[in-house]
């Protein structure tokens, strides 16, 4: 894995920091190939029980597309004809969005700074935003003659509305932290010092949580935003189910009845 993204678990907790502070965190081919690999291994370690995504530096959380690199690549296109540089969006953009929107267990983003393009949907991507005062969120896309990537048509409509995504995504432009709290793309606003350490208090927390239930919930969450009620109750029959028959809901009853504080074990 390269260095310009650092992965380290500790007590079921997965992090994982983007590491090029001096590019503003920005998404060169070799980090894009690092954080998918970062995310799906994250996703798929059943003794990772909560995923916490920040990065280096108190500039940007991630600014997108190295644009310097993306230059290049570009013109190396044209020359060949080969069309080859959008592909980032299949073998890199959309398996990093899957691993951290579709992993069975929470995931949270903590925002240090700029937020745009890719970055902005990376972000959206978590069940969780905890954002710097100092930091800002930009679509970018339609700055660059470019469309949404990275889910952002997908999860921006759903967290702000299809109005407020539509004036977003065709006007970009720097929305403060205060905004995004207000718009809901903030979960919850800290002060810049205290990011880390609140993100971290709160992944934390959840890792010793009853996993089975979070991924339940974050299934159905997702499902409900697509289908009718009539279905929707359907899946909520399935999954408690699912979640019914759990080590961690025995141990949830047994510690209410003891009244105790529950140790969960993730299963």
């Amino acid at each position: 894995m390269a260095d310009t993204v650092l992965y380290e678990v500790s007590d079921g907790l997965a992090t994982i920091t983007l590491n090029r502070p001096e590019a503003m965190n920005a998404l060169d081919v070799a980090t894009k190939v690092a954080l998918r690999d970062a995310a799906e291994s994250a996703a798929a370690d059943a003794a990772v029980r909560a995923v916490l995504l920040t990065a280096a530096g108190d500039r940007a959380f991630c600014v997108g597309q190295d644009l310097k690199e993306h230059i290049g690549l570009l013109a190396a296109d044209r020359e060949s004809g080969s069309g080859r540089t959008m592909s980032t969006v299949a073998e890199h953009y959309n398996p990093i969005v899957r691993a951290l929107a579709g992993a069975a267990k929470p995931v949270v983003a903590a925002v240090n700074g700029v937020a745009a393009g890719a970055g902005f949907g990376f972000a959206l991507a978590a069940d969780y935003r905890i954002v710097a005062d100092t930091a800002a969120f930009n679509t970018s896309f339609a700055g660059v003659a470019l469309t949404a990537d990275s889910g952002v048509s997908w999860t921006l409509p759903r967290v702000v509305g299809p109005g407020r995504a539509a004036d977003l995504l065709l006007f970009p432009r720097s929305v403060s932290a205060q905004e995004a709290y207000e718009l809901g793309i903030a979960n919850r606003l800290v002060p810049a010092a205290e990011l880390r350490a609140e993100a971290e208090k709160v992944a934390r927390a959840l890792a010793q949580g009853p996993t089975v239930a979070y991924a339940a919930l974050k299934e159905a969450v997702a499902y409900g935003l697509t289908h009718s009620l009539a279905e929707t109750l359907e899946k909520e029959d399935e999954l408690q189910g699912r979640a019914g028959q759990s080590e961690d809901h025995a141990i949830a009853v047994q510690a209410f009845v003891n009244k105790e504080k529950p140790k969960y074990l993730g299963r």
